[in-house]
């Protein structure tokens, strides 16, 4: 089936990192599929066989590790990311995160820090190192991934919370700032989804997993493949006038 000009992501080049599980591997799968070349960046070496898999199904994939809750690192993965693209960067998808479960009062100063370093410093770096390559071709597109926290304040998730909550607000100032030049930011933000960051809340004998799916009008929790037809709408000329939206992908979740 002939794909319709304004989805065409043929042959473009992608990061997605968090792309070896979850939500990130549901996306850059998705990209791939579309025909993209894609470098997914992980935490352990499970990223190189991860990218070993996508290629064995015919998809150009490469792998990078790195650990984004550390500078340095954040700098370098994305050199390395460059480099096995060849030089060259159309779509960022900043898909990593951590979680970390405390209440308030009592959550320990060095888990703010590695939450709020993972989930929003490394997100901004990502993006800038991005929008510098991207400005000079006149032309790119930036994905950040928000939450249904970047409206609802959550519990036992403070800096889960700030973090993503500064997501949402980033989002919107990269777009002010490089829309017309030709990168388009935006961010899509995940209902209550299947995977192992929820993993506590999908025990179905867990009574906050019956109050959250009886909330969700869809009467399901989300997986990776519901992220695919968002990601390639906004990797794509079709979202080219779009610029600083948080888009739901949460089964309905946010309007009942």
């Amino acid at each position: 089936m002939k794909t319709h000009p304004l989805f065409d992501i043929d042959g473009k080049k992608a990061i997605v990192t968090g792309g070896t599980r979850g939500l990130g591997f549901g996306m850059a799968e998705g990209l791939m599929e579309a025909g993209c070349e894609v470098v997914i960046v992980g935490t352990s070496d499970k990223v190189y066989s991860v990218a070993d898999e996508f290629c064995g199904r015919g998809f150009k994939c490469h792998g990078v590790k790195a650990d984004l809750s550390q500078r340095a690192q954040v700098f370098k993965c994305f050199d390395d990311c460059m480099a096995a693209l060849g030089g060259d960067l159309d779509i960022l998808v900043t898909a990593h995160g951590i979680q970390r479960r405390h209440s308030a009062e009592v959550f320990p100063e060095n888990e703010w820090d590695e939450v709020i370093n993972v989930n929003l410093n490394s997100v901004f770096f990502l993006c800038q190192k991005a929008g510098q390559v991207m400005l000079k071709k006149g032309y790119g597109k930036i994905i950040t991934i928000a939450s249904m926290v970047s409206w609802f304040g959550g519990q036992t998730v403070p800096a889960y919370t700030a973090a993503k909550g500064g997501v949402t607000q980033l989002t919107k100032e990269l777009s002010n700032d490089w829309i017309a030049r030709g990168i388009n930011v935006n961010s899509i933000a995940p209902g209550y989804m299947a995977t192992e960051m929820n993993a506590a809340l999908l025990d179905k004998n867990n009574p906050r997993y019956q109050q959250i799916t009886e909330r969700i009008p869809a009467n399901r929790w989300g997986t990776g493949e519901d992220m695919k037809g968002t990601v390639i709408f906004l990797a794509s000329h079709a979202s080219d006038y779009l610029g600083g939206a948080i888009i739901p992908v949460d089964g309905g979740y946010l309007v009942k």
